[in-house]
């Protein structure tokens, strides 16, 4: 259940944290495509906001491209990219006769409908060329003001991927795609809206990604003792922008916030010496450590540092190595 809690002591607008709490509850599928969101008289009982400023958030939230009014229904969270097709999808089996019997019955179906042999052979083909070519370039992109989130990607992608995998920034993305015929293009919700308004082409197929719902990481901000520091790094000046404006719908003025990227040392030294806690990702983890033992001997007592598991949320990776065809690997080591 996601929780929603509205500080009126704090200084962002109640609007703009029911806002910035349903983005993040979308963006780490919390809200996957498709739930309904709770009604604003619901939401109302919850937050204790109006009805008509919850209406406006959600036509926010309906403006940028992130949900969806469906008439005498409700507002639900709007599927983007391939994402339709990709949560249909049956997860990979691990066997050749599961394959067979996936397949045979996908042909059965396509028969009842009229199609022949022939035509579903051909659509087949068709469509495995088509995602040979579109997996033979995979880009992330992001906004320049936020290359750090793109970073953040590539490095769990190519991890988990095993994969070359190309960095654009959201800026320079429609010089790029004017001179390739296909490719995947990979990108946070956050931005998913953006890369749709400029990928024209069907040849080109965009995959939005899911954050990490940290959980873990949004526990630990609920159980802060009042007026203690909490330090945030992050290669991502977006998770920080997002991060600070979450624990500020959280706690309000309970607990003071400090930020920073792990390149800025000077800023660094700054999260080390204020912070009780601090919350790293986990591609920032090295450089926080490291400052604090250069620090230690200033240090009336070390800050309790809490490393992040990942950016992108577990489903989303094996969706992507769903859609990729990297699972037909894994499969051919299981046989006997």
């Amino acid at each position: 259940m996601v929780y929603f809690q509205i500080h009126s002591d704090s200084d962002i607008p109640p609007s703009q944290q029911l806002f910035d709490q349903i983005q993040f509850a979308i963006a780490s599928r919390q809200y996957p495509p498709g739930h309904r969101l709770p009604s604003t008289r619901q939401l109302g009982q919850i937050t204790g906001l109006h009805r008509n400023t919850i209406s406006k958030v959600y036509q926010k939230l309906e403006k940028v491209g992130l949900v969806e009014s469906l008439t005498g229904s409700g507002i639900y969270v709007k599927a983007q990219g391939n994402e339709g097709i990709l949560n249909n999808k049956n997860s990979p089996p691990t066997k050749y006769s599961e394959i067979q019997t996936i397949i045979s019955q996908q042909i059965d179906q396509l028969l009842l409908s009229g199609s022949n042999l022939d035509q579903i052979k051909e659509l087949f083909l068709a469509e495995i060329d088509w995602r040979l070519s579109c997996n033979a370039l995979v880009l992330v992109t992001v906004p320049n003001a936020d290359i750090g989130a793109g970073k953040l990607m590539v490095l769990e992608l190519q991890q988990a991927l095993m994969m070359p995998i190309q960095l654009i920034p959201l800026e320079e993305l429609s010089k790029i795609i004017s001179q390739e015929n296909s490719a995947t293009i990979v990108t946070s919700r956050y931005f998913v809206t953006q890369v749709l308004d400029i990928i024209s082409l069907p040849s080109i197929r965009v995959i939005p990604i899911d954050i990490c719902d940290y959980a873990k990481e949004l526990k630990v901000i609920k159980q802060l003792p009042l007026d203690s520091c909490l330090g945030i790094v992050s290669l991502s000046s977006g998770i920080l922008r997002v991060a600070e404006m979450m624990v500020q719908s959280l706690r309000g003025n309970e607990v003071s916030t400090i930020i920073a990227q792990p390149n800025d040392h000077r800023r660094l030294k700054s999260v080390v010496n204020r912070a009780h806690t601090i919350i790293s990702d986990n591609h920032s983890y090295l450089a926080v450590k490291k400052m604090i033992l250069a620090t230690q001997e200033e240090l009336i007592r070390p800050p309790k540092l809490i490393c992040s598991d990942n950016y992108i949320g577990d489903k989303s990776i094996q969706l992507l190595k769903q859609e990729l065809g990297i699972g037909g690997q894994k499969m051919i080591s299981d046989q006997p």
